[in-house]
């Protein structure tokens, strides 16, 4: 009889799951390197900055985005293309770096901007109106190019969607 519950036990713990991984834990498999880059202008009333962006428009990259950098040079940044117009929601989850997230317009403008946003925290920071591209900078860039509501945004992507 011990042999017989000894053997169900035993059975009982293979088939049981393993432990779940906790919030924020991610094996080196699963995150993905960070891809290449092209070029992206901003053009404000101050002038025209280019950045070097990385393209998240697979929806695996875009769900990671620029989770578990640590750092991120100030010409460098993150345009996600969402495939299609709609309101859209970013959270800083597992994200260490500050950034300014710039919602943008299949037009390639501005819509709207959440600067210096804070570094794990699980807010969502929302677009107010339906975009099609969402820019991420280091925080600040912002501020330091003076990008408003209405400005522009260059970029291969974006330029395929506005027909130009």
């Amino acid at each position: 009889m011990n042999h017989l519950v000894r053997l169900a036990l035993a059975s009982l713990l293979l088939l049981a799951p393993p432990a779940p991984p906790s919030v924020g834990e991610a094996s080196a498999q699963e995150i993905l390197p960070p891809g290449p880059v092209s070029e992206l202008v901003v053009e404000t009333a101050t002038g025209v900055y280019p950045f070097m962006v990385e393209l998240a428009d697979e929806p695996r990259e875009r769900a990671q985005g620029l989770m578990y950098r640590r750092e991120m040079a100030r010409d460098q940044g993150m345009l996600f293309d969402m495939g299609v117009t709609r309101p859209a929601g970013f959270w800083m989850q597992d994200t260490y770096i500050s950034l300014d997230i710039i919602f943008i317009g299949e037009d390639g403008l501005v819509k709207s901007m959440a600067e210096r946003t804070e570094p794990l925290s699980e807010a969502v920071l929302e677009s107010g109106e339906p975009v099609r591209f969402v820019l991420e900078l280091v925080a600040g860039m912002a501020r330091q190019i003076g990008l408003k509501r209405g400005d522009r945004v260059r970029h291969p992507s974006i330029e395929a969607v506005a027909g130009r």
